[in-house]
C-alpha cells in the first residue's frame, strides 16, 4: 500500500522550513586547559623522558645556577667537606710515609709535618691550609718535597672551588628575574574602542625608581591550530604588534603605561566577537625585556591572559595625578576598570559596518540621558517631599493661639490675637 501524499508541498512543510531557516552558531563551552605561562611569569612546561642527561653535566656552572637554593647549599657544603677530607687523607699519608706518626720518634729528627699524629690532626691541618688559617701548631718543613707538592696542589684546587662556588652563589643572588619581581602587570586585560577601533589593552608598571633601559614589549597569541594538511600544532605562536610600536617595541617605562594592540586585519583577534572570545582557547603572552639601570643585566618579565581574564567592554581607570607640582601614582587602582561603550561584534564586522559603532554610541548616549533624567526627577520628588513637610511644619507654627482675658464685669471672653 502506497503512502498517501500530503496536500502541502514538502518544501513548505515544517522540516523543509526548519532546514532553510538561518541558524545561529552554537558555541560549546571551552574546556579549561593548562596555561603555558603562569601569572608570575613561570613557564608551565614539564620535560619528560630526557635520555641525554649528560648534557647537563657538560655545562656544570649553568646547572648549579639553575638548581634550587637548598640543593645549591648542600652541594656548596659537601664540596668543601669532601676537599678537606680528601687532602686530610693526603696529609695523613705523607706523615705516615715519612714516619711522623711514630710515637718513639725524637724531636731532634726531621719532621715532614709537625704535630700531625693522627687523622684528626691531619684533617685540621687540611682545613688550615685551604682556608689560609695559620694557628702555628702545625706546619710543613723544607725537608719533605712531597708535602710541598701536596700544599701547592691543595691551594690550586681550593682556589678553583672558591671561584666556582662563590660565583654560583653570586649569580643566583643577582639573577635577572629578581628585578622582574617589581615589574607588575594588570590582573585582567580589556577590549574596548580606542580611536574608533577595537583594541586589546593591558597595563604595565615598574615599582622601583631605577628605570629599565630600552624596555621592549612583545605580544604573542598561543593557541592550538590545525593546518589544511591536517597537521595539529599544539603551540602555535603568532606575534602581534602594539599601537605605538609599529617599527620599534621600545617604551619609556617612567610611569604605568597602558599597552594597546589595535585589532586590525593582521590580528588573530580580528574575527572574534565577545561571545566567540569566551569560547576560544587562545592565550595572550606578554613579554617585557630591558636592561637594569643599576647593574646592566638584561631582565625579562612575563605574564599571560587567557580568555577568562579578558574583559570585553571595559577600560582602565586613570591612576596618575598631579599633586602640588609632583606626579603621583595610585597603585591601589592599578588593575581597576570601568565599563565602556563597546560593540559586542568582532572587529571584522565593525570594519564592514561602521554604523554599528555609531548606533552603539547613540544608544549609550540615550541611556545616559535617560538615567540623568530619572536621577533629576528623583531629586525633584525628594525635594518636593521635603518641601511639603517643611510647609506643614511652618503652617503648624503659624497657627494663632487663643488668649483668655477678663472683662471689668468679671466675665471671661475668648479672643484670638
Amino acid at each position: 500500500m502506497l503512502a498517501r501524499k500530503s496536500i502541502i508541498p514538502e518544501e513548505f512543510g515544517l522540516p523543509g522550513l526548519a532546514s532553510r531557516m538561518p541558524r545561529k552558531p552554537v558555541f560549546r563551552d571551552r574546556v579549561n586547559k593548562a596555561r603555558f605561562i603562569a601569572k608570575n611569569g613561570s613557564c608551565n612546561l614539564a620535560h619528560k623522558n630526557i635520555r641525554e642527561q649528560g648534557r647537563f653535566l657538560q655545562d656544570v656552572f649553568t646547572t648549579l645556577v639553575d638548581l634550587k637554593w637548598r640543593f645549591t647549599l648542600v652541594i656548596f657544603t659537601m664540596t668543601f667537606l669532601c676537599s678537606w677530607l680528601l687532602f686530610g687523607m693526603g696529609w695523613w699519608l705523607v706523615a705516615f710515609a715519612h714516619g711522623d706518626m711514630d710515637s718513639n720518634r725524637s724531636r731532634s729528627e726531621q719532621w715532614c709535618v709537625t704535630n700531625v699524629k693522627s687523622f684528626s690532626s691531619a684533617f685540621l691541618f687540611s682545613i688550615e691550609v685551604q682556608v689560609t688559617i695559620g694557628f702555628g701548631g702545625r706546619m710543613i718543613t723544607e725537608q719533605c718535597p712531597a708535602a710541598i707538592g701536596v700544599l701547592i696542589l691543595q691551594n690550586i684546587v681550593g682556589l678553583i672551588i672558591n671561584a666556582i662556588m662563590l660565583g654560583c652563589i653570586f649569580m643566583k643572588t643577582a639573577q635577572s628575574h629578581r628585578r622582574a619581581e617589581t615589574l607588575i602587570f594588570s590582573r585582567h586585560a580589556v577590549i574596548a574602542v580606542r580611536n574608533n577601533r577595537l583594541c586589546f589593552m593591558f597595563r604595565v608598571g615598574d615599582l622601583r625608581k631605577s628605570m629599565i633601559i630600552g624596555a621592549a614589549v612583545r605580544l604573542q597569541v598561543v593557541r592550538k591550530t590545525t593546518t589544511p594538511e591536517g597537521e595539529v600544532i599544539p603551540i602555535h605562536q603568532i606575534d602581534i604588534h602594539t599601537e605605538s610600536t609599529v617599527t620599534s617595541n621600545s617604551i619609556f617605562l617612567l610611569a604605568p603605561l597602558i599597552i594597546c594592540h589595535p585589532i586590525d586585519r593582521d590580528s588573530p583577534l580580528y574575527d572574534l566577537s565577545a561571545m566567540e572570545l569566551q569560547c576560544s582557547d587562545l592565550e595572550v603572552i606578554v613579554i617585557l625585556e630591558g636592561v637594569v639601570e643599576t647593574t646592566g643585566i638584561t631582565t625579562q618579565a612575563r605574564t599571560s591572559y587567557v580568555t577568562e581574564e579578558i574583559q570585553w567592554g571595559h577600560r582602565f581607570v586613570p591612576i596618575v595625578t598631579e599633586e602640588e607640582g609632583v606626579y603621583s601614582v595610585d597603585y591601589s587602582k592599578f588593575g581597576n576598570t570601568v565599563r565602556a561603550t563597546t560593540p559586542r561584534c568582532s572587529a571584522r564586522e565593525l570594519d564592514e559596518k561602521p554604523s554599528i559603532l555609531i548606533q552603539t554610541l547613540q544608544k549609550s548616549e540615550l541611556s545616559h540621558q535617560n538615567s540623568l533624567r530619572k536621577r533629576n526627577s528623583m531629586r525633584r520628588n525628594n525635594s518636593v517631599r521635603k518641601g511639603g513637610g517643611s510647609m506643614r511644619r511652618n503652617n503648624s507654627a503659624l497657627l494663632v493661639p487663643k488668649v483668655q482675658f477678663l472683662t471689668p464685669d468679671g466675665s471671661q471672653n475668648m479672643a484670638v490675637t
